[in-house]
Parts: structure tokens; sequence; C-alpha cells
């Protein structure tokens, strides 16, 4: 491919392109992201590729790797286009019966389909799975239809159409307000109105004219990769989102600033940049419009404090990735003392949507402040686990057990933490709230990435606020005392409370310390790391209560508060508890006879009693 010189003839190589496809013709799309890579895809995609090789069927049959699907814990899924049959599980072993069958003979494998848990109805298209049925996947849509290691894929599906349009004439000034009007707020955890930020950075004074724009990939979040999979998955939906915002704000360098442990989204949006360059998309002069922008990569160490906008511009320039107090916004001096715009990977991925359909459109999805949809991480004590997309102003009931399936194994739904580390805990009395910007802050929680993990009645509260503490203390940068000093005495009061040393005054002293965070500390990260303690005291006060003034832990969970027993009326005697038990605190009591448990050597593992499918070992 030339290299392009105008927008005409971008879409002059986009019908090119398309006119060479059959959309008749079958192909067999494999998701390859990190779940399913995990799960072994690429012996599944090398085993359709052998087969179409052996029967001669290259001419007829396409065979296609492409980003994350979304439904990670069913992996590795494969759909069969055009007809978007859906198979799941799918193993090596089965591609030459999926071929023979599915693709040559219009037969369905009953096997690979995927099953309702709730009512056991075998489903047959991708569009039907209750997964995908309540989803709108506007930006994350892409990524099972196309390969993110070819350019010429996401020109097909009009990549890269948006770019042309506002190179064709429309002015920086226009691009911004079209972006302000389309209600677009930052996905990466603050939800500040992009279009500010755009124009607040253009009007900004540099007196040599340099502007950068970077893209946030620093996703620290436990279980949240909503990012990483758009990377990985839709890399130039990306670039080319950050190409409009250079062309909006007049910048002409950015970055990518991209966790080292994320390989396949650093090969991946690699490569897309090289592709982009070769094709006139980025680098020089881009498509003659006298338009220039550069991108490079720079590879995090995996601190978690770097996903802060100032933290992870000290690591671009190479310096320790601290936050500084921003009585100087950095879209005035940012990286390098110079105006800076800085989004998340997810933010970017919606500005050509809002560009090639306008903020009208755009605005019809979503609620009063909150527009367009959001990406979640969906984890946790749910059945369908992995990434959904989902409109604005959605109830968490309608993602938890319309798209997600429910709570496994019956259990009885308590809460779900949305907002990463530093966001809240929801309970289920809340669980018609709709979901958006608003409306989780007023919950005590926050949008954060679009992480969201669900609890059962099995988890306990305290247990959930200490565990979410400890992992902010670790992570915190330590400049500023309020942060450095009161997570670690917050993680010490929670210790106290769990371990059955808890006393009269913990709940309270806790919240004056969180009061003393949110007020004083000097980064976002520490001014809302309270909220998984403010939130679980909030709703959950009797379990803190319960921990401190009568020993218990509620839900079972916390070891020096609990004890496991043998129900003698309904243990057999199998034996499987002493197998799995790694202290040998359990004896038989001869045959058919209740086994015998030893206190004193019980270390709480809980072995006994996942084991157990009887019943016959209670907590206490």
């Amino acid at each position: 491919m030339e290299r392009l010189s105008s927008p005409a003839e971008l879409e002059k190589a986009r019908k090119s392109i398309v006119s060479k496809r059959d959309a008749k013709k079958p192909c067999i799309t494999v998701c390859s992201g990190t779940g399913c890579h995990a799960f072994g895809c690429e012996k599944v995609s090398t085993a359709f590729q052998n087969e179409i090789k052996r029967l001669g069927l290259e001419e007829k049959v396409d065979v296609r790797t492409t980003g994350c699907h979304g439904f990670c814990e069913r992996g590795p899924l494969v759909v069969i286009r055009p007809r978007d049959i859906f198979y799941q599980r799918v193993s090596a072993d089965d591609a030459a019966e999926i071929i023979s069958e599915t693709v040559l003979k219009n037969n369905v494998i009953d096997r690979l389909l995927y099953a309702d848990p709730n009512t056991g109805k075998k489903i047959v298209h991708e569009h039907e799975v209750p997964f995908y049925a309540g989803q709108k996947r506007l930006v994350f849509g892409n990524n099972g239809y196309i390969d993110p290691s070819s350019i010429e894929d996401y020109l097909a599906v009009g990549g890269y159409a948006a770019l042309g349009k506002v190179l064709s004439g429309i002015k920086p000034e226009a691009v911004i307000e079209e972006i302000k009007k389309s209600g677009l707020r930052g996905r990466g955890g603050g939800g500040f109105p992009t279009g500010i930020k755009w124009e607040s950075c253009r009007n900004a004074p540099s007196p040599d004219g340099v502007r950068y724009i970077i893209c946030n990939a620093d996703e620290g979040d436990p279980g949240a990769y909503m990012d990483r999979s758009l990377l990985e998955g839709n890399p130039h939906s990306v670039l080319e989102g950050m190409l409009i915002g250079a062309y909006a704000i007049g910048g002409h360098e950015g970055y990518v600033y991209v966790r080292h442990e994320y390989p396949l989204a650093v090969k991946n949006v690699r490569l897309a940049i090289k592709q982009a360059e070769e094709y006139g998309l980025l680098g020089k002069n881009i498509l003659g419009s006298g338009f220039d922008f550069s991108i490079r990569i720079n590879r995090g160490g995996g601190a978690f404090i770097c996903g802060e906008s100032s933290a992870l511009m000290a690591s671009l320039e190479g310096k320790v990735g601290e936050p500084r107090a921003k009585y100087i916004h950095t879209v005035e001096k940012g990286l390098w003392e110079k105006p800076t715009t800085l989004n998340n990977v997810e933010t970017w991925a919606n500005v050509p949507l809002i560009i090639n359909h306008g903020a009208d459109w755009y605005t019809k999805t979503g609620t009063a402040n909150s527009k367009g949809t959001k990406i979640f991480s969906l984890v946790g004590k749910v059945n369908n686990t992995g990434l959904v997309e989902v409109p604005m102003g959605i109830t968490l009931k309608e993602i938890i057990y319309d798209i997600g399936g429910g709570i496994p194994g019956g259990k009885k739904f308590k809460a779900v933490q949305t907002g990463g580390p530093s966001g809240g805990v929801i309970p289920d009395s809340l669980i018609n709230l709709p979901v958006d910007f608003d409306e989780l802050t007023k919950s005590g929680s926050m949008m954060g990435s679009g992480g969201m993990i669900v609890m059962d009645e099995d988890n306990c509260m305290v247990d959930i606020a200490k565990y979410f503490i400890g992992f902010l203390e670790g992570e915190s940068c330590g400049k500023c005392v309020p942060c450095r000093e009161g997570l670690k005495r917050m993680r010490e009061i929670l210790d106290g409370i769990s371990e059955g040393r808890g006393k009269e005054g913990d709940i309270d002293l806790l919240e004056r310390l969180s009061t003393t965070l949110t007020d004083g500390a000097l980064c976002a990260l520490g001014s809302t790391a309270p909220n998984p303690v403010l939130s679980t005291i909030r709703y959950f006060r009797d379990e803190y209560e319960a921990h401190i003034k009568e020993k218990r832990c509620p839900a079972g969970v916390c070891k020096e508060l609990i004890t496991y027993q043998i129900i003698k009326e309904k243990c057999p005697g199998c034996g499987l508890c002493i197998k799995s038990c790694p202290a040998e605190a359990i004896t038989s009591g001869g045959k058919k006879q209740p086994v015998i448990l030893d206190q004193e050597k019980c270390i709480k593992c809980g072995a006994c009693y996942d084991v157990c499918k009887l019943g016959a070992v209670k907590v206490s």
C-alpha cells in the first residue's frame, strides 16, 4: 500500500479493501484476547488454519484471530460469521468437526453451545446469549470482527473515516465544540468533561507552541482489564482518537503510557503505529493536510500511582512516579511544563464514534449528565464474568442478573464494589441504582475506570475494606503524610477489628481518619482511598459492631473469630475433608462414622468446608 495523500485516497483505499471481501463468505473468528490466550486459543486458531489448508478451503473459508469478545469466562470463544453461531470453550480437537459440520453443512454442534445457567436453554447465536443481548457495544463491538494486527480490517469497518472527515476542512475549534456537545466525560476515573479539557489545553499559553497528547493505558485496578482489551483488540481506534485530539488542541507529539505487563497490548499498538505511519495516517503531512503527529510508546513499571495524571507525566519525564499538587492544571503545565491533554484508552476510543455519527447521535445514549456507554469489568461472585459495555443509566440489577446471570450456587447477592480499590461498596438495597457518574458518587462509590466486583452473602465487609486499604497502603507513593500514615493506621485498625481486638471508638476513629485523608491527601488516590471503609461502615455498620462488640464475624470469614465444626448427623465419614486438610487436624472416627476435628491443630483454612458437599462442616 502506497502512502495515502488525501482523505479522498483514504476512502478509495477503503472501497478497494471492501470490494475484495465477500460478506457472505464464512469467517471463523477466534477470540485472541489475553483471557482466551490463557485457555489456549493459539492452538485453536492453528488447528482451524491447518484443517482449512488440509481440505483446500483457503479460498472459501476465512480464519481470523480477533481481539477480546468479552465473555472471558467461557473461552476460547469461536464465532462463525456471518451466521454468528457462537461456540464456547472450544478446543483444538473441535476444529475439524466445526468445519465439517457447521461451516460446510450448516449443522450446529450442540455440545459447544452456551447453556443459560438459569434455564438450561441452549443458545445458538452470539447476539442471543444473555451476556451479549443486554449490552450496547458501540466501542467494544468491533473487537470481535477485526484482526488487531491488520489495518485493512480496521479500514474495512470504517476506520480512520473520522480522521479523514476532520482533516477535510473541519476547524480544530469545531472539533472541540462537537466533543463538548457530545457530553463525553473521561472514562479513566475522574469523569471530567473531555471537550472542556481539550479546549483548556488548546487555549493554554505555550511560547514555542508545543502541546502534548497522552493516552493513559496504565490500568492498575485489581480485576479491571477494559483498557488492556481495547488496546489489544482495536488499537487503531485509540490511535485515531488521539490523532483527532492532537489536531484539536494543536499537538504534534503523543505518548501511549502502557503497563509493561501488558505485552500483547504493547505488541499490537506498536504494530498499529507502524502500519499507520506506512499508510500516511501518522507522521508528517497526514493525508496531505499539513498536520504532523507522531506517537511513541512508554512502558510503565506497574506502579498503581502512575495512573494518576501528574505521576504518570513525572514517570514519562524519567522521574520518580509521584503526583504533584495541581494548583496549575496539567492542561496548562503538564509534561515537561507544556500544555498536555491526557485521556485514558476508552475515552480516546469514543472520539471517532462521535465525529463519525455526530454529537446528537451520541447523546441519545445515556443519562442527563453521563452520555454514551461504559465498559465494565464484571468479576467476582457472578455467573457470567467478562467485559461488558452498557449504556449509562442501566441499573446494577440489569448488569448483575440479566447480563451477568446472577449469583452462582443460589447464593444471595450482598453488594457490588465499583470504581476500583478507591471505589465504594454498594449494598443489595440499591440494586436498582442507575449506573452513571452522578448516581454512583451519591451512593458513596464512583465510576472509576470501570471495575465491578460482585459479592455474595459469604463476603465479610470488614475483610473487604481491609483488603482494599491494604492494597492502597502498598501502592501509596508515600509523598504526603495523610495518605502514607493514614492508610497505615486505618489498616492497623481494620486488622484489629478482624482479629478480635477491636474496641469501642474504632469506627469513629476510622471515620475521622477518612475525613483527614479526603481533605488532606495530595492526589485523588489518597483523597478517595477511604471510600471502601466509609461505604462499608455506611451500609454494613452492624457487621463492624458484631466484630467489635460480639467478637463475631457474621459472614464467617475472619479466621480469629470463627471455628469450624463437624455436624455429626450429616457426616458419613467419607474422608474427603481428611485428605484436604493441610494441618492433619481431621482424623477418621471409624468406618461410616463422623470424622473428628482437632481445634488445636485447625488453622481455619476452610479446605474442609470447601470440599464437603454434604454440608457436614459448619462455620460458627
